[in-house]
């Protein structure tokens, strides 16, 4: 155990590099910035601004409305540059060892078929957390891939389920309140789901539970620190992904 959790540590900072100049790639903010500029920061990120700003969130894509921004250019670009990007830490190495650590706990957990989703998650959770989107390029192709990974398990057909039914959950909240969250958090959630059930349906129901409740406490403390109002938005993705990470390392 101690080895394979050593491996999914190695291939996490490994592949923490390609999360970094990935989620680089996708911006929020000038649409007529060149995606292909800049590959270890996010285009135009003003240390400034206050994060908890409500986006102009478009709640049909679950991703910020940039005028003329054509996003399948845009992640083209992202992921033409993470492929020429050696796997080498950039200093300081901070999205890489969270890439390592996030690994290497659910290797020790849950096992080497779910380092993908810890993988791609950190991307997600950064993306998000950034830019208030989750972007399609990344979300949909995660579906197949996991799929494929969770094949060990024999727990494929139970993760297809639980996939179908926590989309439908988010998809009944995204349509009682859009503006609350995006359709991306829907499609993200199907992902969580598809992840979680495979651990058992205990996990999925934490996996349903604890990220809208870590969004809320997250809130809360905004508004405790008078940071942030009722009115005040922000992204949702991480504390899901968040949630997800409790869920699947629970004991199976």
């Amino acid at each position: 155990m101690a080895v394979l959790v050593a491996l999914a540590a190695l291939a996490g900072l490994l592949s923490g590099r390609y999360v970094r100049v990935l989620a680089g790639g996708f911006t929020d903010a000038d649409p007529d910035a060149d995606p292909r500029a800049a590959p270890d920061a996010v285009p135009h990120a003003d240390p400034d601004a206050d994060p908890h700003a409500a986006p102009d969130a478009d709640s049909r894509t679950g991703t910020r409305a940039v005028p003329g921004l054509d996003v399948r250019a845009e992640a083209r670009a992202a992921f033409g540059r993470a492929l020429r990007t050696w796997p080498v830490p950039a200093w300081p190495p901070t999205v890489e060892v969270a890439t390592a650590a996030v690994a290497a706990l659910v290797a020790w957990r849950a096992g080497l078929p779910y380092v993908y989703l810890a993988v791609a998650g950190t991307a997600l959770a950064l993306i998000d957390w950034r830019t208030s989107r989750l972007p399609d390029a990344i979300t949909l192709p995660s579906y197949p891939l996991l799929a494929l990974s969770l094949l060990p398990t024999g727990e494929v057909p139970r993760a297809l389920l639980g996939a179908a039914a926590l989309a439908a959950v988010y998809g009944v909240l995204w349509l009682v309140r859009p503006a609350a969250m995006g359709l991306g958090d829907v499609k993200l959630a199907g992902l969580i789901g598809m992840a979680a059930a495979a651990r058992g349906w205990e996990a999925w129901a934490v996996a349903a539970v604890a990220g809208q409740l870590l969004g809320a406490l997250y809130a809360l403390a905004l508004l405790l620190t008078r940071r942030a109002t009722r009115d005040t938005q922000f992204p949702l993705g991480p504390f899901m992904l968040l949630g997800a990470l409790v869920a699947v390392c629970l004991e199976g």
